[in-house]
């Protein structure tokens, strides 16, 4: 009869295969990402942690309006933001996906205009796509859709290939309205996109999934007709 190896001997290799299956998880299946500003209240809030699927890119599924989507920065949107500096353990910890990179710079907004839409605002009202008002009920309570400054005002058409995003906290966010002078004018390409972010995992008490809006989701399907 064989002898049985103690436990502690295991231990070595079930935390190296542990490890080996979070870093394949993270790469390739579902990866955790903090909320790092306010540009998405009330949806998230600034220290949630939501849950990114990634792995539905990889079969060639591109990013819808209404989604809420973590991406690279897709042209130094981030230089004047302050620089995190995590801890060697935060690090490692990062690295194979058991908490959220504190250095990966990416940003997350929700997507509402994707190749060939034209989206605009004018005035302070209702932000239009393809030519349709949209109802917002995820604009944050107090801002409109529409910002009256000169960058909240604009008409554009989305190349193909490209995003344009915005946070739910309109007068709180640096998005693609505010990129448009810029390098890239505020557009993301699709091949930025990290994934899809679906579910607020922490805190507890905020446990909730993220879905389509239903006023962009019928934008879509309209625009399929």
């Amino acid at each position: 009869m064989k002898e049985q190896r103690p436990f502690w001997r295991e231990l070595p290799l079930l935390v190296v295969i542990a490890l080996l299956l979070a870093l394949f998880i993270k790469t390739f299946l579902v990866q955790a990402f903090s909320i790092p500003s306010e540009s998405m209240q009330n949806t998230l809030q600034k220290g949630d942690r939501v849950l990114v699927d990634k792995l539905t890119p990889w079969f060639g599924s591109e990013s819808e309006r209404g989604e809420v989507v973590v991406f690279h920065d897709p042209g130094d949107w981030l230089k004047n933001e302050p620089a995190p500096q995590p801890s060697a353990v935060q690090k490692a910890l990062g690295f194979v996906g058991l908490m959220p990179s504190a250095e990966e710079k990416a940003l997350i907004k929700r997507v509402v205009g994707v190749g060939d839409d034209t989206v605009e605002c004018e005035g302070a009202g209702s932000l239009k796509v393809n030519g349709k008002a949209l109802d917002e009920p995820y604009v944050f309570p107090g801002n409109t859709a529409c910002s009256a400054d000169p960058d909240g005002q604009f008409d554009v058409t989305v190349p193909s290939g490209h995003l344009w995003v915005t946070g739910d906290h309109r007068q709180a966010s640096g998005d693609s309205r505010y990129h448009r002078h810029e390098p890239g004018a505020g557009m993301v390409p699709v091949d930025d996109v990290v994934g899809r972010a679906v579910v607020v995992a922490w805190p507890v008490g905020r446990l909730d999934n993220l879905p389509v809006p239903a006023t962009l989701d019928r934008a879509a399907t309209d625009a399929r007709r």
